[in-house]
């Protein structure tokens, strides 16, 4: 009875973040520095009409707050899974050398293919995301006894400087600057349906990889020895889910850059939510997660609007107190 009680309270729990998700964005689609009405809004999608208010909000907007939604989502899962698998309440795709080496691969490929489609562009943050996590791990588990929560946080932190300086370097030698300004700002600035139709495929199949194999990250997340024990082989669901890491992390900087904290703050707030059952904690994770960034997103267009405001210090804003509350907690759920 219990379990089913469980199974409706985190229905209806799901159901509520869905439906401030769905306000989040009705709010992000109205307000902004052109004007616009919630009537603009209905036009634009249910209509073809070409009128200036109906096509920003169709041809700008909407995309710009959908690419939120899913790289929102994208971030949060990843964040889940990243703790899950290192039983570190720090870990973050941003702390673990994700999205760095997914922004270096970004320099990478802007500067030596510059006439690169965003699928190459989309790639190369893949790649980039996969050797920075390979690398982090490598050097984390060096010393006798394997890697601890603590050695894959420095290990990150040193190879997340270490990529993003050389990023900029390649920025700077190549006057690169100005073309990947709005990605490392970390903004959703000129996201287009052709970007959408490429990237958003990924982070569904990212996401839908770490609830199916959500079940698996739950028992690894307790011991690793009692999923070994159950049966479980650890390497294969190790290797799952850091696939569906990199694919979720590549695909959030191929939009929208190195946005931190979003995969710390989003997986400890659906933690005292729902618990540490990742069945429950994926999907709730990406809702939060898709929300959070609607609201960052909103507030980047408003706060000086005209101009945008990066949403990547919005983010860092709301994110450092809780990161340090986090470390002053020792770790332990909120």
């Amino acid at each position: 009875m219990r379990g089913n009680d469980g199974v409706i309270s985190f229905g209806f729990k799901l159901f509520i973040a869905i439906i401030l998700m769905v306000f989040a964005f009705i709010i992000s689609m109205v307000f902004g520095a052109a004007e616009v009405s919630l009537h603009d809004v209905w036009l634009a999608i249910s209509t073809n009409i070409k009128v200036d208010k109906v096509l920003i909000i169709r041809e700008i907007r909407l995309p710009r707050e959908i690419a939120a939604i899913f790289v929102g989502a994208a971030l949060a899962v990843a964040g889940a899974i990243m703790q899950g698998i290192t039983k570190n309440p720090l870990a973050d795709p941003s702390l673990l050398g994700l999205t760095s080496g997914a922004n270096l691969a970004l320099a990478i490929a802007i500067a030596f293919f510059p006439s690169a489609n965003y699928m190459v562009i989309l790639v190369s943050c893949f790649i980039g995301s996969a050797l920075a996590v390979l690398l982090v791990f490598r050097i984390s588990s060096s010393k006798k006894g394997g890697f601890s929560p603590l050695r894959i946080v420095l290990a990150g932190s040193a190879i997340s400087t270490f990529l993003y300086a050389i990023a900029q370097g390649i920025q700077i030698y190549f006057k690169l600057s100005k073309d990947v300004s709005m990605w490392t700002a970390g903004g959703l600035v000129g996201t287009s349906w052709r970007q959408l139709a490429m990237i958003v495929p990924f982070i569904v199949v990212g996401i839908i990889m770490a609830i199916f194999s959500s079940r698996q990250l739950t028992i690894l997340s307790l011991s690793e020895d009692v999923a070994v024990g159950l049966g479980q082989k650890t390497t294969k669901v190790k290797a799952i889910l850091f696939i569906a890491v990199t694919i979720l992390a590549g695909a959030s900087v191929a939009l929208a850059s190195n946005l931190v904290f979003i995969g710390l703050m989003i997986p400890h707030i659906a933690y005292f939510l729902v618990g540490k059952d990742y069945k429950f904690v994926i999907p709730i994770s990406a809702v939060l997660g898709a929300t959070l960034m609607l609201i960052a997103d909103t507030l980047g267009r408003i706060i000086n609007a005209p101009y945008e405001t990066p949403v990547t210090a919005i983010v860092s804003v709301i994110g450092l107190p809780f990161f340090l509350f986090i470390v002053h907690r020792g770790g332990n759920k909120i």
